[in-house]
């Protein structure tokens, strides 16, 4: 059986081989399947752990912490209104896989097709099977994440550049960049522009470099907002 017959076999090559397997669906452009599966996968998990209580009180935690970071004060009604709202983890869960799938995949695509034009004669299906693929790797994130939310008793997320230089000031500007970068997330970039690459021809590490690029021009932008919300708090 070949990479391009069976839909776990792709799932498979993604992490094992991802250049072969990204040229066998670029020859046989299929991306629902793939898709699909990696978002019912994604919502489940997280739905299985936010509807026991230490899932609650995590998502609890996650939303207490961003609102937090970002200036807000949590009194008693909004720590209140969090609370009733974790009361709602699987629809959640589902909201955000959502997002974090179909949508984010549409949006990349939308971008990657932007971007470099017409791969050929090939088409957007082309650009979105190779993205949806990709996923497979943000589905593997997901799955770790709520594992070790459930361990853990909170959603931030331990997969950070943070967890790597533990001896810096937590509220100093690097500290926040680093606890930003998700390392499954730079590992997505990485296969994507593999994807990328083999769909148009181009050298990998110049598109991943690129799109590195942007992933931590993104996270110094939120880390700054983050720090000028605190600041305007204080």
């Amino acid at each position: 059986m070949t990479i391009g017959e069976s839909l776990a076999a792709r799932m498979l090559g993604v992490v094992r081989s991802p250049r072969r397997t990204f040229e066998a669906v670029a020859a046989a452009p299929r991306w629902a399947g793939v898709l699909t599966l990696t978002c019912a996968v994604t919502a489940a998990t997280a739905a299985a752990v936010f509807e026991t209580e230490v899932g609650r009180l995590a998502l609890l935690d996650q939303w207490e912490r961003t609102a937090v970071a970002f200036g807000q004060r949590v009194d008693d009604a909004t720590y209140a209104a969090l609370a009733a709202a974790s009361d709602q983890g699987a629809a959640y869960a589902l909201a955000s896989s959502l997002a974090m799938g179909p949508v984010l995949a549409l949006g990349v695509a939308a971008a990657i097709r932007a971007a470099f034009g017409s791969p050929g004669n090939a088409g957007f299906r082309h650009v979105l099977a190779v993205v949806a693929h990709a996923g497979v790797v943000l589905m593997l994130r997901q799955i770790v994440a709520v594992v070790l939310a459930y361990g853990r008793e909170t959603l931030a997320s331990p997969l950070t550049l943070g967890m790597l230089v533990t001896t810096l000031d937590e509220a100093s500007p690097l500290a926040r960049l680093f606890g930003i970068v998700d390392l499954f997330v730079v590992w997505w970039i990485l296969v994507l522009a593999i994807g990328v690459s083999v769909l148009y021809r181009r050298p990998a590490r110049g598109i991943a470099l690129t799109l590195l690029g942007l992933y931590l021009l993104l996270a110094a932008a939120l880390a700054a907002a983050m720090a000028l919300s605190g600041d305007a708090l204080s």
